[in-house]
């Protein structure tokens, strides 16, 4: 039975699809895209028109990915009604699983048309890039190795929303790919992949009843809490790095302001396992990734 206020009555008309879009998510999608540009911007190579197809390419495939990850989540039995985290239209009854998938090509499908004036514009490593990012978006829960369930979701985080984003993001604009980039791209992907640690630490019970082998629940919750805090002490050990190789001047530590906000966010990860509380880490994870994301889109503004 769906919770009150998630009932298809009390949601109507595009509830369910909004629902199922998980729009908070979509901020994490455009933040590699912020640094992506902002590198480009700091090496006079910037243009707002890939910039802006690049931003809509990104929310588009993050939307088909939650579309895909809602419906085969609940076809294999991940999602059910001990889930802890948001409500899914596929397990609540919403949306049918034929309507989540195909609200999933029509996601995709739009990536695509937006990504062929990218493929114009940048050539054949975009189509690489879009390929693969759309294959990690069905294959993440779908298919017949649905790597989410296999413990390589936290690899495919970090090179789609750290390297592939934010890379991608630069090249369609400088048609060029420097090192800077690479650097650019592992603090984001750290943050991105945080977000993920504390999604599997919150629902490692749930996960290991429905054979959803992931790092948490293959190690353990407390390897799980290493890896957080490692990767966020990661994402802040860039930031000097970035500034030594020249990315822009000392406004590149701007991002540090957020530190106590981190070091906050540490303690409750590492101390709790209750399920509402993880469900407020995790949306205060990815608000920190995209606080860190603009703050460092600034300092290279700058």
């Amino acid at each position: 039975m769906a919770p009150v206020g998630t009932s298809p009555d009390a949601l109507g008309g595009w509830g369910p699809w909004l629902l199922a879009a998980r729009l908070r998510t979509l901020p994490v999608a455009a933040a590699p895209v912020a640094v992506g540009t902002a590198l480009a911007f700091a090496d006079g190579q910037a243009d707002p028109l890939p910039a802006f197809a690049a931003l809509m390419g990104a929310l588009l495939i993050q939307v088909g990915a939650n579309f895909a990850n809602d419906v085969f989540d609940f076809e294999r039995g991940a999602d059910t009604e001990t889930r802890i985290g948001p409500p899914r239209a596929a397990q609540l009854g919403l949306l049918t699983p034929r309507q989540m998938k195909l609200g999933t090509a029509l996601a995709f499908g739009c990536a695509v048309l937006v990504g062929i004036y990218l493929v114009v514009v940048g050539g054949w490593p975009i189509v690489a890039i879009g390929i693969l990012s759309i294959a990690a978006g069905l294959a993440y829960t779908g298919g017949p190795f649905a790597f989410g369930y296999h413990g390589l979701g936290e690899i495919a985080v970090f090179a789609f929303f750290g390297f592939a984003a934010v890379c991608g993001t630069y090249y369609v604009q400088a048609l060029v790919l420097p090192p800077i980039a690479f650097v650019g791209a592992l603090p984001i992907g750290a943050f991105a992949t945080a977000v993920l640690v504390v999604n599997n630490l919150r629902d490692v019970d749930t996960d290991r009843s429905a054979g959803k082998r992931t790092l948490a629940v293959r190690f353990g919750r407390r390897v799980a809490r290493f890896e957080y805090v490692g990767l966020l002490v990661f994402a802040y050990a860039m930031l000097p790095v970035l500034w030594l190789a020249g990315a822009s001047g000392a406004a590149m530590l701007l991002p540090l302001v957020t530190l106590p906000f981190a070091v906050s966010l540490v303690r409750t990860v590492t101390t709790s396992t209750d399920g509402p509380i993880l469900n407020t880490a995790l949306a205060r994870t990815a608000t920190l990734e995209v606080v860190f994301a603009v703050l460092l889109a600034a300092g290279l503004l700058v």
